[in-house]
């Protein structure tokens, strides 16, 4: 029985969510690191956890974060998702097409993760696909250890598995874990040269629409059948 598998990251991936996350971090860094370019620096850190931003950007300058800051910004993106949040243009129908398992892997908290589903309808779309985030392990993503995680719990070797990521941090996971990777550009926050960025990270092809993963999926199928003389 094939065991084939389909892992979503889910910022940037299954939703358009980084614009909105990305806006209400420059906003309120600007206003609390108002010695640093935020713009600029948040443009590089995109697929890290909110957490790792923070601290990021702290060590880099000469004001320091307000207490409960990582609440505080959790709390008014959430917030934002849960009025402006849509699905990335696509994947519902690329979903419906596909006769295979699904699972999602995000560096968002759990709690994130569901609210944005249920919010965009894709948790209806994706029935009981498991999820697993970041705070199950001791190491976000670009670590591979909350992919390692998956596959374990999911029954799967990463040769099993076929994952698409969004970002440099996202694909460098499921790459190290041992999956093969599609890197995927068709959100609205994609900066220039992102493709390239994500072959150099190992992805195995890059997509800059959903409807283009279907053919992906029976592209990499194929080559795991003759691979395995089947």
């Amino acid at each position: 029985m094939p065991m084939d598998t389909l892992i979503f990251d889910c910022d940037g991936v299954l939703v358009d969510s980084e614009t909105i996350a990305e806006a209400t971090l420059v906003q309120r860094l600007a206003e609390w690191l108002p010695d640093l370019e935020v713009e600029r620096l948040l443009a590089q850190a995109l697929g890290m956890t909110t957490a790792d931003i923070l601290a990021h950007l702290e060590g880099l300058s000469a004001h320091r974060l307000p207490p409960e800051a990582l609440g505080r910004l959790d709390d008014e993106i959430e917030a934002r998702l849960a009025d402006e949040l849509r699905a990335i243009d696509g994947v519902a129908g690329a979903i419906a097409a596909l006769d295979l398992p699904m699972a999602v892997v995000s560096n968002s908290r759990r709690q994130r993760v569901l609210a944005s589903l249920a919010t965009t309808g894709l948790a209806a779309r994706l029935g009981e696909a498991p999820i697993f985030t970041a705070d199950q392990v001791e190491k976000p993503k670009p670590d591979p250890a909350v992919y390692r995680h998956a596959a374990a719990r999911l029954g799967r070797t990463p040769d099993d598995c076929l994952a698409v990521e969004d970002s440099v941090s996202g694909v460098t996971a499921a790459h190290r874990a041992g999956m093969t990777v599609i890197g995927f550009i068709g959100a609205s926050h994609v900066p220039p040269g992102q493709a390239e960025r994500l072959r150099e990270a190992g992805a195995w092809r890059v997509m800059s629409h959903m409807d283009e993963l279907a053919a992906l999926v029976a592209q990499w199928q194929r080559a795991r059948r003759a691979a395995a003389g089947r």
